[in-house]
């Protein structure tokens, strides 16, 4: 299955250092978070990308054209340097396409712009490129295509530190709840999506705000509530905690090393919204 990357946007709150890079090529570790979302769906099975590029086209191009696979794999090096045995592979099965999608464009346009590329596929992945999680990709697959709907996504509780403010006219404070600890959902930015979704998006609409919002009129459109790991990369501070997880060897989202692969194949998924059809 195809997976769609939205790898085009300025990530503005993200400007502080390395600025000349767009916001999915970011690094955790040795690679950046566009490669650990690339190798969350290739432990899947899902190894043809399209990554609709904007903002930093060349740092992506060039990142893949440049590919060092002894970043991140065991080798043996031999005669001085001049021959180089690499234990393991990340991505020699894969194939990529590096589509232009635009500058200042909308995520939906992005879409409709890779639409070509789509041709044939009734279902296809879709991700914002900076976004984790160790969500079993799998059953969602599986539970989206037993229901009629043109759009799924993940829903989960948002990791803002922000509280919310109880008060009344007077401006007396009665609470005060940390928005993690509401019940209120987010969309989680990992889509499973039909060709019908480009039915409700028209030129230069938003995929969400345009063509999710269109689609849920007509109940077309699922939210699967997820209560494990999640964990975007939009800050400096959110870059600096997954950094430290990785650090310390505590990435939920790196199944593809086999450490928590056993006890995600248990975890329960959640829908929020009947089934379409």
């Amino acid at each position: 299955m195809k997976v769609v990357l939205f790898c085009g946007g300025l990530g503005m709150r993200m400007r502080a250092d390395n600025q000349s890079l767009p916001k999915p090529m970011m690094p955790i570790g040795s690679r950046p978070v566009l490669w650990h979302v690339m190798r969350y769906y290739a432990h899947f099975g899902h190894t043809e990308f399209i990554l609709c590029l904007g903002h930093g086209a060349e740092a992506v191009k060039d990142y893949f054209l440049n590919y060092r696979e002894t970043a991140s794999n065991d080798f043996v090096l031999t005669k001085g340097g001049q021959h180089v045995e690499v234990l393991g592979t990340d991505i020699s099965d894969w194939t990529i396409s590096f589509i232009d999608t635009g500058m200042d464009t909308a995520i939906g346009e992005r879409l409709r712009r890779v639409r070509p590329y789509l041709e044939g596929d009734e279902f296809f992945l879709a991700n914002y490129g900076d976004v984790l999680t160790d969500a079993p990709m799998d059953l969602l697959v599986e539970e989206f295509a037993d229901s009629a709907c043109v759009a799924q996504f993940l829903a989960v509780k948002p990791q803002d530190s922000f509280h919310v403010v109880d008060f009344d006219e007077g401006g007396r404070v009665s609470g005060l709840t940390p928005v993690a600890d509401m019940s209120m959902c987010i969309n989680g930015g990992y889509f499973v999506l039909r060709q019908g979704i480009f039915d409700y998006l028209e030129e230069g609409d938003d995929l969400v705000m345009d063509g999710c919002v269109r689609a849920a009129r007509d109940g077309k459109l699922r939210a699967v509530r997820y209560p494990g790991f999640w964990a975007p990369m939009d800050t400096l501070k959110e870059r600096a905690r997954l950094e430290g997880m990785y650090a310390r060897g505590l990435s939920p989202w790196t199944l593809w090393r086999g450490t928590h692969d056993v006890a995600r194949a248990a975890t329960p998924v959640h829908d929020t919204t009947p089934v379409c059809g």
